[in-house]
């Protein structure tokens, strides 16, 4: 194993380790740690801050997953990315694809927006805030899709479509779309939209999967309960 994920892996719980562990063995993750340490030594910066690349398995747990939102990767400027999909730090002004999370959440359970970004609150009461990549360039979004990173959370992915308990995957836009064809719909949920970005909602009038009205949260939760699995607490008081 690169040395760059020895403690990275140390922070992971156990059930995640016991399920991909063995990918921090792949000599694409160690030519991809060479990348990230090439990258830095030149001086980029690379969000988000190294401690909190894994901050998404490191927060929920495999075995307490009832849900999987998708992102593409990490904000791309300063003190935005936390290693959470969609979530910013208190503090940290709203992004607008975040902003329109917030309304479908409140049109869709009637829970008021919070004054802030921190989707924390999710993330310990099971819902996997993951990006398909982990890392990121500033200022340069999409900047390490092809550094290696899909194939890792593809693992990862995967190793929640084969556990044992029925879960709910939000697939928001078409790159997160793409991953539908990985999951058993017969056995989890695959709630499917378009991205909720200003851009997209835009064009929602002529979109067959709009993101507004789409419900991800109450069908979520509608699933899990009708599986005698417990609802998501989706509050981010």
């Amino acid at each position: 194993m690169h040395p760059a994920w020895s403690a990275a892996l140390a922070t992971l719980p156990s059930c995640w380790r016991q399920a991909i562990g063995d990918e921090f063995e792949q000599p694409y993750m160690a030519a991809l740690a060479e990348f990230l340490a090439a990258e830095r030594a030149a001086g980029k910066t690379i969000f988000p801050p190294e401690p909190l690349t894994f901050a998404a398995l490191a927060r929920t747990p495999l075995r307490a997953v009832k849900a999987v939102i998708l992102g593409q990767d990490p904000y791309h400027q300063p003190g935005q990315a936390m290693g959470l999909s969609f979530s910013v730090p208190p503090g940290i002004r709203v992004p607008p694809s975040l902003r329109n999370i917030h309304r479908e959440l409140q049109a869709d359970c009637g829970i008021a927006p919070p004054e802030h970004g921190c989707l924390t609150a999710w993330a310990d009461h099971g819902v996997l805030l993951l990006n398909t990549a982990l890392t990121v360039e500033q200022g340069r979004a999409g900047s390490h899709a092809r550094a290696g990173w899909h194939r890792f959370t593809d693992r990862v992915i995967q190793a929640v479509n084969d556990g044992p308990e029925p879960v709910a995957f939000i697939l928001w836009g078409g790159h997160a779309r793409k991953k539908a064809e990985m999951l058993d719909a017969t056995r989890h949920l695959v709630v499917e939209s378009d991205h909720p970005s200003p851009l997209a909602a835009a064009r929602a009038a002529t979109s067959p999967s709009p993101f507004a009205g789409a419900r991800p949260f109450s069908r979520t939760n509608d699933f899990l309960r009708e599986r005698g699995r417990e609802a998501v607490d989706w509050r981010l008081d």
